[in-house]
């Protein structure tokens, strides 16, 4: 891999101007379509795993984070821009200002802060905005590493994690007061990470490795490297912290996701989705993930219970 940023993470960091499709619940008993409040009381709806059927936006739809109740997901747009979807009927609210170069974001377990990663450009990256979702806001703007390009919050809400893809490394940020700390070595091209739910440990995607490197948070120390398909994008974990599902961009053994038990560190059977897919993200009851695809200009959803 050479000095720049890889393909898929430049599709991180500018959005597609291709027309694009958020794929969210049809209304059959065996649907998405009640993965909001509904189905965080009630449980997962009965059906075989498998991707639903697509509503179209009009965007090219980037990474996307959903918020604790299972109500509503934020979603890289072009323009700099987070737009709000209700995921009970796929409608886009109006879209927020974000950073220069946004290329994640992540929603704070209280439901009410965004943080967005801004690799930028002339200056202006390199930096998390925050966002207060309420109000539809941007707020202040927190300096990290070089190239940020993923961010993760633990559990408890109090420190977030950076992936800064040319930095090599995690910046650690104290969320009450909005300082960064020493940073953490992450391996070569962090591109993404997730943390488990009891909030000990991260995983990060090196994406010219093509593998997932465990990072114990208390130590600072990264384990073994998982295998996983080529060029990995983006991570997420189950509620239950048993699995992570890792976006596989790669055009000879990619647009997959890759299961990983992360009990054993063993990955399982790649499942087939849309073409370079860069993000994903799972629902709070566990039930589904939701896949953005770059180059089908669709979000595939991934039935897991």
């Amino acid at each position: 891999m050479g000095s720049g940023l890889p393909r898929a993470m430049a599709l991180l960091v500018a959005a597609v101007a291709v027309t694009a499709a958020l794929l969210v619940a049809t209304r059959s008993p065996s649907s998405l379509s009640r993965h909001g409040h509904r189905a965080l009381e009630t449980g997962c709806q009965p059906g075989a795993p498998g991707a639903e059927r697509p509503i179209h936006l009009g965007f090219s739809p980037g990474p996307l984070a959903i918020t604790p109740n299972g109500r509503t997901a934020y979603v890289l747009s072009p323009g700099d821009t987070v737009t709000p979807i209700r995921l009970a009927t796929g409608k886009a609210g109006r879209p927020i200002k974000a950073g220069h170069g946004a290329s994640a974001i992540a929603i704070a377990p209280d439901g009410r802060t965004a943080y967005l990663p801004n690799a930028g450009v002339s200056g202006n990256g390199d930096t998390v905005t925050t966002i207060r979702l309420a109000a539809g806001l941007p707020g202040r703007k927190i300096k990290v590493g070089e190239a940020p390009g993923a961010i993760a919050i633990t559990p408890d809400g109090r420190t977030a994690y950076v992936a800064n893809y040319l930095g090599n490394s995690l910046t650690p940020i104290t969320l009450a007061t909005g300082r960064p700390g020493g940073r953490i070595s992450a391996g070569d091209e962090p591109v993404a990470i997730a943390i488990t739910p009891d909030g000990r440990t991260a995983y990060v995607p090196n994406y010219s490795a093509s593998t997932v490197t465990p990072i114990n948070l208390a130590t600072g120390r990264p384990g073994r490297p998982i295998k996983v398909g080529k060029g990995p994008t983006a991570i997420a974990i189950t509620p239950d912290g048993r699995t992570a599902y890792v976006a596989d961009s790669g055009r000879h053994n990619g647009h997959t996701v890759t299961p990983i038990n992360l009990a054993t560190g063993k990955p399982g059977r790649p499942i087939k989705v849309g073409k370079d897919p860069i993000a994903i993200t799972i629902t709070a009851n566990g039930c589904a993930a939701y896949v953005s695809n770059a180059f089908s200009d669709t979000i595939t959803p991934i039935r897991i219970r």
